[in-house]
């Protein structure tokens, strides 16, 4: 009877099943399609995040290059808003290539950039990502050492033994490799002492408003010691005010990255970024 107070006429839902799960299913058909327009026009670009070091938050240790998509009317849509629905389909391989190919070319034409760039371990073993790499280091081999690979944590631990002989030989071509949203899975310790990243990227569920959150002391604490057992380097995500930053920066995290210290941009104008990066869209 609900369905006709509602104005939806009686049998309208028979055999839809879950409708909630319908609309979620067509909202991710959706989102794929948009998605896939933006690839076939090119319309897809680099917003840079700088993380900077705890010590010194004047100096950036490197940028992040957010991946994004124009859609349809030219709005600038984060990978936030597409990639849960596009990760598992080859969409997905699709946008890790084009940000690879992204961020080689900002290596190209900055020298003294270092920059990390977003990939799903679903990727590895994708023909076009690798030839994107070679592709793109074919000119400029010593852009290797200053790119950054980062792989979520959820994501590293489906192929954990593809994903460690894919960064091993990567790792030997001088590309490190960060383990982002550290702390929000499940990884086991044996897959973090196999896997052998360079950085861990402490989740920003744990940073955010760290300073009234005993609990989230606790736990964020005993994620850089267990990262520094590693001998890894450690970035908190998330860090959006000074109270966060200077605890974070006394329990000794390395650097941080955060709406603090600076905004996603496509329109860079730091130092490290040529002057045809400030003209992006």
């Amino acid at each position: 009877m609900q369905a006709v107070a509602d104005g939806i006429a009686p049998g309208a839902l028979e055999g839809v099943g879950n409708p909630l799960a319908a609309a979620v299913t067509v909202r991710d058909k959706n989102i794929l399609a948009m998605v896939r327009r933006s690839l076939e026009r090119r319309d897809v670009l680099l917003a840079y995040q700088p993380v900077v070091d705890a010590r010194s938050p004047e100096r950036i240790a490197f940028f992040e290059g957010l991946v994004r998509v124009l859609d349809d009317t030219g709005r600038v849509i984060p990978a936030a808003e597409f990639m849960g629905a596009i990760e598992s389909d080859e969409i997905g391989r699709m946008i890790d290539c084009i940000s690879l190919e992204l961020g080689l070319a900002a290596l190209k034409a900055a020298p003294g950039l270092r920059l990390s760039i977003n990939m799903s371990a679903r990727s590895i073993g994708y023909p076009p990502w690798m030839e994107a790499l070679t592709q793109g280091l074919t000119d400029r081999p010593e852009a290797a050492e200053r790119l950054i690979v980062e792989i979520t944590e959820s994501s590293a631990i489906l192929l954990p033994d593809v994903t460690m002989v894919f960064m091993q030989n990567l790792q030997d071509r001088g590309i490190s490799f960060a383990l982002d949203d550290f702390g929000a899975g499940y990884t086991a310790f044996r897959y973090l002492r196999d896997l052998d990243f360079d950085i861990l990227k402490v989740a920003g569920e744990f940073i955010r408003g760290i300073h009234a959150n005993p609990d989230n002391q606790v736990l964020t604490r005993a994620l850089i010691h267990i990262a520094e057992e590693f001998e890894m380097f450690t970035v908190a995500e998330s860090v959006e005010n000074a109270e966060d930053a200077n605890l974070l920066s006394a329990f000794g995290v390395d650097c941080m990255q955060g709406y603090y210290f600076g905004v996603p941009t496509t329109q860079p104008t730091w130092d490290a970024f040529p002057e045809s990066f400030r003209k992006a869209v």
